[in-house]
Parts: C-alpha cells; sequence; structure tokens
C-alpha cells in the first residue's frame, strides 16, 4: 500500500497552548480575587459562586448533550460562571446568579456558536442583563461586613473615600472587585504566564486617567485618581475581560486602539453619567465595534498600496 501524505493549505506551524490550557492559567489568575472575596463577604460569596459557576457548566452540559458535541472539558463555562460571580453582589438572591449564568452560556455563547464565535463577553453581557432586569438587587451592596453607598458612590457625591480601604478591598462592592492587591497579583500571573500582555489594559488605564484629570474636576489629584483607579471594577474590567481572546481585536494596532476607547467610555460613564460605574457597558460596547476596529486597523499586505494596487518592481 503506497503512504499517501495529507497535507492541508498553510501555515503548518503548530503552537502547544491549548484552550483548556489558557482557561486553566485564568482561573488561577483569578483565585486571589476569588479568595479575598469569599475571606471579605463571607460564605454567602462562596455560595454565590458556585451557583454560578455550575449553572454555566451545567447549562454547556445540556446544550453538548443536545447538539451531541461536548464542550465543557475546554473550562471555559467555568471561567464565565467565575467572572460572573466576581461581577455581582454578595446580597444577590441565588435564583438570579443562577439566571445570569444561563444566559451568559445560553443566549450569548452556544446560540452564537460556542466559543470563539460570541459577539460580546459572555460574563459582563450576563451582567448587564442583570443589571438593567433586576436594577435593585445588582445595586444593593449593603451586607453584614459593608453598610453605606460603595467608595465610588462616594467619590462622585463628593465625599471622601479611604484610598488604602481600596486597594486592600475593605470596602463594599462586588464579590471580585475590592481588593485591587488581589486583581494586580492574578494580573501579573497572566503577563508572566504569557496569556495576556499590557497593549489593551495600559492603554485602557492611561486613557482613563488621562481623562478624569482633565473632565474629573480635581485635576490629577493622586487620591482622587488612585480612588478611581482602586474603586468599581476597572482593574478587574481591564486584565481579565477587555483582554477574552474572542472579543477583542486581533491586531496590535487594534487593540491599542480598543484599549483607548475603553478609557474614554469609562470615563464619560463615570464623570458625566448618573451612575458611579461603567466598565461593563464600555466593554460591551468596544466588543460590538471590534469589527470596525479591525477593519480599519488591518495590515497592508505586502506588494499592495492601501489603495489596492499592486506595487511595480
Amino acid at each position: 500500500m503506497s503512504e499517501l501524505f495529507k497535507v492541508s493549505s498553510n501555515p503548518h506551524i503548530r503552537s502547544k497552548v491549548t484552550t483548556n490550557g489558557i482557561m486553566l492559567a485564568v482561573i488561577v489568575a483569578l483565585m486571589p480575587a476569588t479568595g479575598f472575596g469569599i475571606y471579605n463577604f463571607g460564605p454567602r460569596a462562596l455560595a454565590v459562586i458556585l451557583v454560578t459557576v455550575g449553572s454555566t457548566v451545567l447549562t454547556e452540559f445540556l446544550f453538548g448533550l443536545y447538539k451531541k458535541k461536548m464542550t465543557i472539558t475546554d473550562l471555559s463555562a467555568v471561567v464565565t460562571g467565575l467572572l460572573l460571580a466576581l461581577n455581582l453582589p454578595v446580597t444577590i438572591p441565588l435564583w438570579m446568579a443562577a439566571l445570569g449564568g444561563v444566559f451568559a452560556i445560553l443566549v450569548v455563547k452556544m446560540l452564537f456558536g460556542g466559543l470563539g464565535q460570541n459577539f460580546m463577553n459572555p460574563a459582563l453581557a450576563a451582567r448587564c442583563f442583570l443589571l438593567i432586569s433586576f436594577p435593585t438587587a445588582m445595586t444593593a451592596f449593603e451586607c453584614d461586613a459593608y453598610t453605606g453607598a460603595t467608595p465610588l458612590a462616594a467619590l462622585k457625591a463628593g465625599d471622601q473615600v479611604n484610598v488604602m480601604d481600596m486597594v486592600i478591598g475593605r470596602t463594599a462592592g462586588t464579590i471580585g472587585e475590592t481588593s485591587v492587591i488581589a486583581l494586580i497579583i492574578g494580573a501579573c500571573i497572566l503577563i508572566l504566564l504569557g496569556v495576556i500582555d499590557l497593549r489593551i489594559p495600559g492603554s485602557y488605564i492611561v486613557t482613563f486617567v488621562l481623562f478624569i484629570g482633565l473632565f474629573g474636576g480635581r485635576g490629577f489629584d493622586p487620591a482622587y485618581v488612585a480612588a478611581q483607579l482602586s474603586g468599581g471594577g476597572l482593574m478587574l474590567g481591564a486584565f481579565f475581560m477587555a483582554t477574552d481572546y474572542v472579543t477583542r481585536p486581533i491586531t496590535v494596532k487594534g487593540q491599542y486602539l480598543f484599549g483607548i476607547f475603553l478609557g474614554l467610555m469609562t470615563g464619560i460613564f463615570r464623570i458625566f453619567g448618573p451612575g458611579a460605574e461603567g466598565v461593563s457597558y464600555a466593554i460591551i460596547l468596544g466588543n460590538l465595534l471590534v469589527p470596525l476596529i479591525e477593519k480599519v486597523t488591518k495590515p497592508t499586505a505586502f506588494g499592495y498600496e492601501k489603495g489596492g494596487r499592486h506595487h511595480e518592481k
């Protein structure tokens, strides 16, 4: 029998990086923020995390049975459930948390073709869905550990905030956004493992700082800038959700442009909007603009001018 070699189209370079390897790295990187969230808010936080992760994994499992194609082994559903939980208040009813998990996987991810086909970040889409559907429950941050407004709400009202408490995490907020230290540790893990780089987070944060310095009404006051960076979901969004491989631009220039857009929109929402936050909506809007960003930043093919004419030798 003759030997036949099946040669596919180029490129032929294969990477040892796998989807579940990347997802496992993200899960590990989220452990500092997850652990601190449970420590900060108590067993109720653990319950919310288990419910969201359970609902996302179960939804993807059942959908896989229906389609006869199982995809839960890539761990992407676990990452989605964990990110969703970290973006929820600890006081949210557990059935709402479960509903958010189902929405993230079924509506945003699987109905559009599964991992790699979703047009926006599933966890953030679910959070925005819950914010629109249940605004009271999603903005109820008072619990046994903390009472009163979140630091960002207090800052927007003109009150003083304790920046050190915000950096450490001794404040009200969603389960995973309070401790900047925990989030930075996780971000460093992703950077050292080569999962993400600083193009999007860096351009996002720098643009946001410039915007609030110019339009925040307090100039570049270090305490004010530090409070804005430490409060809300900016660090969680910049390092863990804006960098999502599926919903970010693939071009280098596009990633910088994407980060700049996120910084501008977050600043607009926080300074001029009715609420104190804005990260979730900024990233979702950015996700929707990714095809346009990639189109305008697509590099010119070698041998062709931007107008499409072939270079004459």
